[in-house]
Order: structure tokens, then sequence, then C-alpha cells
């Protein structure tokens, strides 16, 4: 447990970092605090991403092999993107039927999402990082802690903690829900497989989609699922039980091709 909480202090400490070196470089060039937050941010999440995989890389809180690629996971790859698919709108609508939650990253968002380089940051370094230190660092030492290897219900408690932690280190309550729920996902696949490799697939599509639906509704945060179906709840309704189709079929897939 102890190197679970050293592996989090370690993700912030190195965000922390990276913020205030790259806060340093722009005023020394510039002579001023950065006034362009979208690029400003991009970079960061560029930097400390890659900050965060190369030292939990390097010090081997995450081990690296190619064992799992070899093992040709091509059908897992497969059904985790239709997986990550099929729970958009299920997702979406789930929140939408919990009271409002703030969003306090929406600007931030918005600035990422406009600004060359923020699909790079925000679709793939981050979700690379954040499966090295959550699944790949929290989540295995987790597991052996709850002796998850004699029981399913410790598996589930580890994967559950992990998951928790997961959800509020994105420090947005509108955020949270979803992905707990991710995280769960994520640390099942973790759990059942030893690589992050199909978690990296899951969350690297996942947040595409979101970019994709930013770019293409700057005013994203305003709409509802109704919105987009005519105003008609049936609509939506039809829209999530055929989204479940993809999603179910796809976790039973899953259940099939992952060997732990």
């Amino acid at each position: 447990m102890k190197k679970a909480i050293l592996y989090l202090v370690m993700f912030f400490a190195i965000q922390m970092i990276v913020t205030f070196a790259v806060m340093g470089v722009w005023y020394l060039v510039k002579g001023e605090v950065p006034t362009n937050q979208g690029l400003f941010q991009v970079i960061c999440a560029i930097l400390y991403g890659l900050a965060t995989i190369l030292v939990f890389w390097q010090w081997s809180w995450t081990p690296v092999s190619g064992n799992y690629l070899k093992s040709r996971p091509w059908g897992v790859f497969f059904w985790v993107a239709a997986a990550a698919w099929g729970f958009v709108l299920p997702s979406e609508w789930i929140q939408e039927q919990m009271p409002e939650l703030p969003n306090y990253l929406t600007d931030t968002f918005s600035g990422i999402v406009n600004t060359p380089g923020g699909y790079l940051a925000l679709a793939i370094i981050v979700p690379v990082a954040e499966e090295f230190v959550f699944r790949g660092a929290i989540l295995r030492v987790l597991l052996k802690t709850f002796g998850a290897q004699h029981s399913l219900k410790n598996a589930w408690m580890a994967i559950a903690l992990s998951a928790l932690l997961f959800s509020l280190t994105h420090l947005n309550p509108a955020q949270m829900p979803h992905a707990f729920i991710v995280g769960l996902l994520l640390g099942w696949f973790y759990w059942r497989t030893g690589s992050i490799l199909p978690g990296v697939v899951y969350h690297v599509f996942n947040n595409t989609v979101s970019y994709i639906l930013m770019r293409l509704y700057p005013n994203l945060e305003e709409l509802t699922l109704a919105d987009f179906f005519g105003g008609s709840e049936a609509n939506v309704l039809k829209a999530v039980g055929f989204s479940l189709l993809i999603f179910l079929p796809a976790l039973y897939q899953l259940h099939i091709r992952m060997k732990r």
C-alpha cells in the first residue's frame, strides 16, 4: 500500500515540477506569465506525460516487456475498442441521470482542444502516462497487497480502489463518475492480461471520441443527449440500447479472450 501511495505522490509531483518549470522558462523567454493558456496547458501535458512515462519506466515502477504483444492480442484490442465505442452513450446517459456536478475544467479542455498538439496531449500521451501510473504501477501493487491471486473478491477490491483513485485524481467532479466506471474496466483489463496495453487502447479511443466531440461541438457541455436525437427521449433510449448491443457483447468477447 505504501508503494501505491508513493506512486500517486510521484504522479502529482512530476506534474507540479513540470508545470513550474514550463512557467519559469515561459517567463524567461517572454518576460511574462503564460497568457496563451491553451498552448501552456498543451506543452505542460505533453512534457509531464512524457516525464511520467520515463520515470515510471526507468525506475521499473511499471514493468515493460513485449511478452503480451508476442501473444498477438489483436482480437482483444478490437473488442476493447468496440467496448469503448459502445460505452460512450450509456456513460453519458448515466451521467445525465445523476445530480449535476460542477465542471471546473471546461475552459481548460476547450483551450487544449483548440490548440495545435492538443490531440497528441489529450488523446495519446496523457492516456498512456495514466495507464503507466494507475494500472501498471498502482493497481499492480494493490493486487499483490490484497492477495488478488487467491480471491476474486480481493481482486475487485484492489480494482475498485485503483478506480477510485483514478477518478479522484481528475480533480473535476463532472468527470469523476465516468472516470470511476472506466477505471473499473481498465483495472479488469489489467488484472486479466497483466498488461497495460488493452487499457491504453481503450483510454486512447475514449479520449479520441471526447476530443472529436469537443472539436465538433464547442458548446458540448451545454448539450444533452436529447439535443443530438431531435429532442426525443425515446430516441435517446433507443440509441443507448443500441450502444449496449455493442458494449455487452464486447465485454463477453473480452471475457473469453483475455486470459489470466
